[in-house]
């Protein structure tokens, strides 16, 4: 990719998905960024582990020309936190009801000490052959009849259910590895927090946020805040755009 390329293309927007989930849950923002007239496109998240998956949007967002920015839901917040760490054209982050871990935290340890989440209780282990052939690893699922309660319960049964059947699980390494050092110390960043996130956690994702200096615009809903009230989540993902955009709009000046 060329420099003269970068400089000239506009803004993208990539969007990452979480855990139990796949692109389609950028549905209703992805419709709303495309209406005013915003370049979007959503990264495959394979929900493999952090590095793995880091190392994977990485890659596609080094592919994508002009300057980015980058939003995650949940544990794609973490995925951006990682992957955006030492690319140029990352120009800022949005966490969507998302962590934002700090260098060598582990998403096992602190999802444990919230008062909010109570995913724990609702995973289901499942096992997955190992690249290597030579065994099995554990990736978790959610138990059907528990995520309209603990993921989408402002979402009607028939919604929860069709993402019950459709989620797609994530492997143990996403929780138990150990963070990277996070974009976030060097990016500006905006978070939507969900007012009754049960999943994440409404209290590890006000933490995190307040930590990485975030813009907060809390919203009330459930984890999936982008299926709920995508309006809501598109409007913070429009201003952050907007913010990003005006420096180079000033050298262009």
């Amino acid at each position: 990719m060329s420099q003269a390329t970068t400089d000239h293309a506009p803004l993208t927007v990539v969007l990452v998905h979480g855990a139990f989930a796949d692109s389609s849950s950028w549905n209703g923002v992805i419709e709303r960024l495309q209406a005013a007239g915003i370049q979007v496109t959503a990264a495959p998240n394979p929900l493999r582990g952090i590095s793995h998956d880091s190392a994977y949007v990485a890659s596609f967002i080094k592919q994508v020309p002009g300057p980015v920015l980058a939003v995650g839901h949940s544990y794609g917040g973490a995925v951006i936190s990682n992957a955006a760490t030492g690319l140029g054209n990352v120009v800022g982050l949005v966490f969507v009801a998302a962590f934002a871990p700090d260098e060598g935290e582990r998403l096992a340890d602190v999802t444990a000490g919230s008062r909010d989440s109570v995913l724990s209780t609702a995973q289901v282990a499942l096992q997955y052959p190992t690249p290597d052939g030579a065994g099995t690893a554990t990736e978790f699922a959610i138990d059907p009849a528990k995520l309209h309660d603990v993921f989408a319960a402002d979402l009607s049964a028939q919604q929860a259910a069709v993402l019950a059947a459709t989620q797609r699980p994530v492997s143990e390494l996403a929780f138990s590895e150990p963070s990277g050092p996070p974009a976030w110390k060097s990016l500006p960043s905006w978070t939507v927090l969900a007012s009754a996130d049960k999943a994440a956690g409404t209290d590890v994702v006000r933490s995190m946020a307040e930590r990485a200096g975030a813009t907060i615009t809390e919203v009330e809903g459930s984890h999936v805040i982008m299926v709920s009230q995508p309006g809501a989540v598109a409007d913070v993902i429009l201003t952050a755009a907007a913010a990003v955009a005006r420096p180079a709009a000033a050298t262009a000046g």
